[in-house]
């Protein structure tokens, strides 16, 4: 969950955030790592959840489509395409480096500034509450 708060309760905004993993690929821990970073650079106060999927039931439940998956709102910040199934399974993502297990900072960061028209990041950081 993210909670951000304004100078003197000007304004304020909530967005839940998740990364969904399952043990058998620790990349998670760097896409945590970088999404954090990634979070406070924008000033953004922020608290991962971190969202363990442990059984192929589950998997498709969740819609996972491996791990790591960052999730902000429910909405995954790299949709793929729907599949008729989901299972555990390990997430590649498409780097200018290459194929790696966890997205670089520079993608997080676009990626946000994606989210809901403009910027998930930005929109919260903006909306005012009177």
């Amino acid at each position: 969950m993210v909670c951000l708060s304004g100078f003197d309760g000007l304004w304020s905004a909530t967005m839940r955030v998740e990364v969904l993993y399952f043990d058998g690929c620790p990349t998670y821990r760097v896409a945590k790592k970088t999404l954090r970073g990634v979070l406070a650079q924008e000033d953004v106060e922020a608290e991962v959840e971190l969202v363990a999927v442990n059984a192929d039931e589950e998997a498709q439940r969740l819609g996972f489509p491996g791990s790591p998956t960052i999730r902000v709102d429910g909405e995954d910040l790299f949709p793929l395409p729907k599949r008729a199934g989901y299972a555990l399974g390990c997430r590649v993502y498409t780097t200018p480096e290459g194929l790696r297990g966890s997205p670089t900072t520079e993608m997080l960061r676009e990626a946000l500034a994606k989210m809901s028209g403009g910027g998930a990041a930005e929109k919260a950081r903006t909306k005012r509450e009177f």
